[in-house]
């Protein structure tokens, strides 16, 4: 099989974003992402609407990725589509698609885990980037994950930990739900943080066992400070915002560091790489990087159009599984929970 000219194209649509892209072997030649602003008034994502915008936006967005790689469809070597996890209508829009155009250009289908993509995104050829070696351990954080994952090769992955409630994104999205900020809440904290005082209003830190996350308790914490001191004073959160979201996000990343020091610690493991759509928090990069001088680890940190949902770090994977024959049927199903 000749692998010197892979071309795959590779579609992402497991929640509000519908992406693709085109890579040439590892390399990314296009990445288009059309974002769903309609959710925003609702405040979350609406699984119906999403899966509806993913009809209307999957051709163009194709279309935009092929012309913008400059290349044409009879030249794809394969195509490459998230089969889970996520919502499912979304997934089904990129899954179909995907496999009806397998079929018409007769190349091989692979389906992708799109945690795994988010993790594998550290493989994509990008100038400046470097690229960890096995084994490193991976701390994979979003909306929907909190996970430390010992990665021992790309098909070869273990959760060592994860949460057992909500994931950090969640934690920040709905903090910044309860300071009154809109939709999505998270960068937004990430924002009005560098202007604050981390330590201006303590957070107990939860406490749980072994690798595992919890961010449950912190939520609650959190909403029972601002409503006793919105008592207290009605324009509190006016007045102390940049201070609070700090605060909070200095907590979110204690508890992240915590955990990662004593992976660390277990398994000798020194070479750390973060992804999900939470990894592009300015306070967590920085206070990864700080830790290679500071515990002597190497750090990871990706390109931030690779960190939220897009298509080139499914492409990644699909790179990688074509290189070994890892290819599907047209009976493969999309799957809202899959297992790692």
């Amino acid at each position: 099989m000749q692998n010197s000219e892979v071309f795959i194209l590779a579609i992402e649509s497991s929640c509000d974003d519908t992406a693709a892209a085109v890579l040439h072997n590892d390399k990314v030649l296009s990445n288009v992402v059309a974002n769903q602003l309609i959710h925003n008034q609702y405040g979350g994502v609406v699984p119906e609407l999403a899966s509806r915008a993913h009809q209307q936006n999957i051709v163009p967005v194709i279309d935009a990725a092929l012309r913008k790689a400059n290349v044409q469809k009879e030249q794809l070597t394969a195509i490459a589509f998230t089969q889970g996890p996520g919502l499912m209508g979304s997934l089904l829009v990129g899954s179909s698609f995907s496999k009806s155009l397998s079929l018409a250009l007769q190349i091989p289908l692979i389906a992708v885990n799109h945690m795994h993509a988010h993790i594998l995104a550290h493989f994509i050829d990008e100038e400046g980037f470097d690229k960890p070696e096995f084994p490193f351990l991976a701390l994979t954080i979003s909306g929907g994950h909190t996970q430390i994952v010992k990665v021992n090769g790309f098909f070869d992955m273990e959760i060592i930990g994860e949460t057992t409630d909500d994931a950090v994104g969640e934690a920040f999205d709905k903090s910044a739900k309860i300071l009154g900020l809109p939709y999505p809440g998270g960068p937004l904290i990430d924002k009005y943080a560098k202007e604050g005082n981390p330590k201006a209003f303590a957070f107990t830190k939860p406490k749980v066992p072994g690798l595992d996350f919890s961010f449950s308790g912190l939520k609650t914490a959190i909403l029972y400070f601002i409503q006793k001191k919105k008592l207290e004073n009605p324009n509190f959160i006016e007045e102390n915002l940049n201070d609070i979201c700090a605060s909070i996000q200095y907590t979110i990343i204690e508890i992240l560091m915590d955990k990662l020091k004593l992976a660390v610690k277990e398994t000798g493991i020194k070479q750390i790489a973060i992804g999900g759509g939470v990894s592009a928090n300015s306070g967590i990069r920085t206070r990864l990087k700080e830790s290679e001088s500071k515990y002597g680890w190497k750090t990871f940190v990706p390109k931030f159009e690779y960190t939220t949902d897009n298509a080139a770090m499914i492409g990644i994977v699909g790179y990688q599984k074509y290189l070994s024959n890892r290819f599907e049927t047209q009976a493969v199903v999309s799957k809202a929970r899959i297992q790692f």
